[in-house]
């Protein structure tokens, strides 16, 4: 019977990574994705990111209900970074897919193998490896829920569906004008709407909002001072050769007009903070800044913008993962008195309440 000594046993492994690291230099292995992995490299890759996946998932917080009002901007994202690998209804994989090592899975028939907070890690922090982006940024959970959200959904959504929710609208571009600020306007509409009022509740009224708000923030959004994954990317793509006419675009169309309804109770406390503050709570009053006719032209207008928009941007500022802007420092220092209820509040008033004027002048 053989006897393999200690010493023997500690010698070969010593030498063990010298040989693993010769056969990488005269090139033994073949990283080509044209002849595939091994099997037993396969089960092992598939093994060793699905255990990862379980664990890393088990420290998620998941929300009690996904963000289904949301899943509108996600499926715009979706079209525009995900489609292209993963497929969607309507739209096949890229035949360049089918040969890549490994190849992207078609989610519709996929994504009911992972849990809600599994899903969310995947899509949050991407895969090694594969080709699996991580989020374009870090501090949006919320935009991560979102995805997950609309990836409940795409296994059961049609073609038709898909697309309205992807592309909605086309804008008609003028004659002989098929450069690419159409393509640029093009990726804003299909989320802003051509009236630019918004196509869902968690997308924000760009109508009637100052030029110089709407170019701070596209620049805020390239250069990831402002953090939105959804956002980034078409600012970045648009280019700043276009932002200035998308801005005066945007800004030239009709102001929206809130309609009534709500809970009266909850909307005059928001009034209430809305027109005085909370002194004890270090809250100034928003309208000093964001309800006169002369504010400054880096302030939005939130009147008319969507209730459940309004609250997640305020929740953003108190966490402190919203800013960019040259006043978004202001907006951080106010919301941190605020509670929930509070925001629940002011975003109910300000939802339902007119604008005083299109555009700020001062």
């Amino acid at each position: 019977m053989m006897h393999i000594s200690w010493k023997k046993l500690a010698i070969a492994l010593a030498i063990l990574p010298f040989v693993v690291v010769l056969a990488a230099w005269i090139g033994f292995f073949n990283v080509g994705a044209s002849s595939g992995h091994w099997k037993i490299t396969e089960w092992f890759l598939h093994f060793a990111m699905r255990s990862a996946v379980r664990t890393y998932a088990l420290a998620v917080d998941v929300p009690e209900t996904l963000p289904r009002h949301a899943i509108q901007p996600a499926a715009g994202h979706f079209a525009r970074g995900c489609a292209i690998c993963h497929g969607a209804p309507g739209e096949p994989r890229s035949p360049v897919v089918t040969r890549m090592l490994p190849q992207p899975p078609d989610l519709a028939g996929s994504v009911g193998e992972w849990t809600d907070a599994q899903l969310f890690r995947i899509v949050k922090h991407g895969v090694r490896f594969t080709g699996m982006p991580a989020w374009p940024t870090q501090e949006r959970d919320d935009e991560v829920w979102a995805m997950v959200a609309f990836l409940r959904e795409l296994p059961s959504m049609d073609e038709a569906t898909y697309r309205d929710l992807a592309f909605g609208e086309t804008l008609a571009s003028p004659e002989g004008d098929a450069g690419p600020l159409p393509q640029a306007l093009a990726d804003c509409v299909r989320c802003h709407g051509g009236n630019g009022r918004g196509r869902g509740p968690a997308i924000p009224v760009l109508a009637g909002q100052s030029e110089a708000y709407l170019l701070e923030s596209l620049r805020a959004y390239a250069e990831g001072s402002r953090a939105s994954g959804m956002m980034s990317l078409p600012a970045i793509e648009a280019g700043p050769q276009f932002w200035p006419d998308l801005a005066r675009h945007f800004a030239a169309l009709p102001t929206t007009h809130a309609s009534g309804g709500g809970d009266p109770a909850l909307i005059g406390r928001g009034k209430e903070i809305a027109e005085r503050g909370m002194r004890h709570a270090g809250v100034p009053a928003c309208l000093g800044c964001h309800g006169r006719q002369d504010r400054s032209r880096f302030y939005p207008s939130l009147a008319g913008q969507p209730e459940r928009y309004i609250a997640a941007q305020l929740g953003l500022f108190r966490a402190g993962k919203r800013g960019g802007t040259r006043f978004g420092h202001l907006m951080a220092n106010a919301a941190k008195g605020l509670t929930d209820d509070d925001i629940r509040a002011l975003a109910a008033y300000f939802s339902l309440s007119a604008a005083p004027s299109a555009t700020g002048t001062r």
